[in-house]
């Protein structure tokens, strides 16, 4: 029986899940979390073969809950969902160690399928992801890197925020960051992205569909 966790801040959403897992005769729900700070939590009691890990999760991101459970268990194999275009977060999402990708418009085939893979020590990628993947790995030349790609972990949060018109306190509340160490970071944003102000790096972010 694989065991699973599902950790998503919409009540709904994981009352689908759980009946997807419930109408599959080896898997079985193992807990449920509403936000990042408890899927670490609930990780740490134990007793779970597969993490289902949401990317837009309260108080902690899913990116960030991810980091952490790769470095305290690294052979724990969590499976991202997001809602967000394959192309926002399914590389960074394994590159930070996800077994897999999944978007939240799956049917329930493959949310199992991926599930069982990921449970079995493999990969699973989407045709979609895996082109992305390709994409991002290029010829290996910096100047073929998005200029949105070369950001951190944290910058890439700040810089999705600020896309999508979040005030600096707002972004150091949802983040747990001191305003100024977010105008830090709003600044190598911008240094990096090669525009003056938040209005030109919203602007950049809709071309490159990011918001």
């Amino acid at each position: 029986m694989i065991r699973v966790l599902v950790c998503d801040d919409h009540q709904i959403v994981r009352q689908g899940i759980k009946q997807i897992l419930a109408d599959a005769s080896d898997l079985a729900l193992a807990g449920e979390a509403a936000s990042g700070p408890e899927a670490v939590a609930r990780v740490r009691e134990g007793g779970i073969d597969v993490v289902l890990l949401d990317i837009a999760m309260p108080q902690r991101d899913g990116l960030d809950v991810l980091r952490q459970l790769k470095s305290e268990y690294p052979k724990l194999p969590v499976l991202m969902l997001s809602t967000y275009p394959d192309r926002q977060y399914a590389v960074r999402s394994l590159k930070l160690g996800a077994a897999g990708y999944l978007n939240k418009s799956a049917d329930s085939e493959q949310m199992t399928e991926a599930i069982r893979r990921v449970a079995a020590g493999r990969r699973f990628i989407t045709p979609h992801v895996a082109e992305q993947l390709a994409s991002a790995v290029g010829t290996g030349r910096e100047d073929d890197v998005p200029l949105h790609e070369r950001l951190s972990h944290r910058e890439y949060q700040v810089f999705r925020l600020l896309a999508e018109g979040r005030s600096v306190g707002e972004i150091a509340e949802q983040l747990v960051l001191a305003a100024n160490t977010v105008s830090t970071y709003r600044a190598r944003v911008l240094e990096k992205t090669g525009v003056r102000n938040d209005v030109e790096l919203a602007l950049y972010a809709v071309r490159q569909e990011i918001v």
